[in-house]
């Protein structure tokens, strides 16, 4: 039986873990603070998923399959990993990204809507829609629960048989052109196996630093909760969607829900951010812009008090692609990272790509690949349409 262990407890690590273990192999999973935890990418309380991505079909359709999963494991959950509250998207310009990912939704027999802003302000009156242009409608997108679904991801994987060890690997790791045959823990212990997965987000520049280096890099994104009035249920589950607001910057937001508060967050990149050691405060400017937005988008909520907040980080390649590849100098070693703020709701179809070519010797996607970058590149903000 092949053993495979796997780096990092995440959207990646995790579901690539029970996918290889649902195929037959021995997996160890290794994490050094648990699934979901506050310093991971895939930590704090909810994701977007949705499947409009322009152009870029290749993300439609791993959405789509995304999506099929976690429809799946939802119900062998018994419920809770996904809310189809359906995603609004608000352009303020006359945008070609709407227009493709609608022709590539409808391509992929995914429902969709065009709506004038009239239309959105007579279905949401909570919205203000006086500077938008046009709005798309997907009505079978919605938002996740993160930090929940890593948890359960873990504890399935840990019922169908897998070993999960909480610790930490010494890193860098270094190949030294051949295959790997073991990696070393923090305190000392070792963990031999046949192949390996480093699904270590933000962390994996520090861990294969003349592989990556810059081309993933860590940003720094604050995320804030406002409290609406009592017993006002317009900016709640069901009657407010997942949406986005795609002008010169891109907000997105989840309504309140698990009585939490109403989520909203800017999606441009931040600057860098320390992943292990960097402050989880949100700043004061970050604040103000965030109320000035919510003035003018949701009026009822101008004065709302900041009830919450979180910091988390993106780990982004330059062209905001996944990095999902074999290491270039080690045969039995495989990279999935690069989430690039895009990738959580990736993580079942990711799992289930990433066990193919670890368990079959199938070639990766070369959009994926790492012999994209032939030049070492400096991180940069992401492309508009992740």
């Amino acid at each position: 039986m092949t053993h495979v262990t796997v780096i990092g407890a995440g959207a990646f690590g995790g579901w690539t873990a029970l996918a290889l273990r649902r195929r037959g192999a021995h997996v160890t999973l290794v994490d050094a603070w648990g699934p979901g935890n506050a310093r991971a990418s895939s930590g704090g309380e909810t994701r977007v998923i949705r499947a409009t991505y322009g152009t870029r079909e290749i993300y439609t359709r791993m959405a789509i399959r995304a999506l099929e999963l976690w429809r799946a494991h939802n119900v062998m959950f018994g419920g809770g990993l996904i809310r189809p509250s359906g995603v609004l998207w608000m352009f303020r310009a006359d945008d070609g990204f709407a227009g493709a990912s609608a022709a590539a939704l409808r391509d992929a027999g995914m429902p969709v809507e065009r709506l004038a802003p009239r239309e959105a302000a007579a279905r949401f009156p909570q919205i203000a829609f006086d500077d938008v242009m046009s709005v798309m409608w997907e009505p079978e997108a919605g938002y996740l629960f993160a930090r929940r679904a890593c948890e359960h991801v873990v504890d399935r994987f840990v019922a169908e048989g897998g070993d999960y060890l909480e610790a930490a690997v010494k890193t860098p790791i270094e190949t030294d052109g051949r295959d790997l045959a073991a990696v070393r823990l923090e305190g000392g212990d070792t963990i031999e196996a046949d192949a390996f997965v480093f699904a270590c987000g933000p962390w994996l520049g520090q861990i294969f630093p003349g592989v990556l280096g810059t081309r993933v890099s860590v940003t720094r994104q604050e995320v804030y909760y406002f409290g609406t009035p009592a017993g006002d249920i317009r900016f709640a589950d069901p009657a407010m969607p997942v949406w986005l607001d795609y002008g010169e910057r891109v907000m997105y937001g989840i309504p309140v829900n698990a009585y939490r508060g109403f989520k909203i967050a800017d999606d441009t990149s931040g600057p860098p951010m320390d992943p292990t050691n960097g402050s989880r405060d949100v700043s004061a400017a970050g604040v103000a812009a965030t109320r000035a937005f919510m003035a003018r988008r949701f009026p009822a909520l101008a004065a709302a008090p900041l009830v919450g907040s979180e910091v988390c980080q993106y780990e982004s390649t330059p062209d905001a692609h996944f990095i999902l590849d074999r290491h270039p100098a080690a045969g039995n070693v495989w990279i999935a990272g690069g989430g690039s703020g895009h990738g959580f709701k990736m993580g079942p179809a990711i799992g289930e790509s990433m066990a193919v070519c670890v368990l079959d010797g199938a070639a990766p996607d070369p959009t994926f690949a790492l012999a994209r970058f032939s030049t070492p590149q400096a991180g940069g903000s992401r492309p508009r349409w992740s």
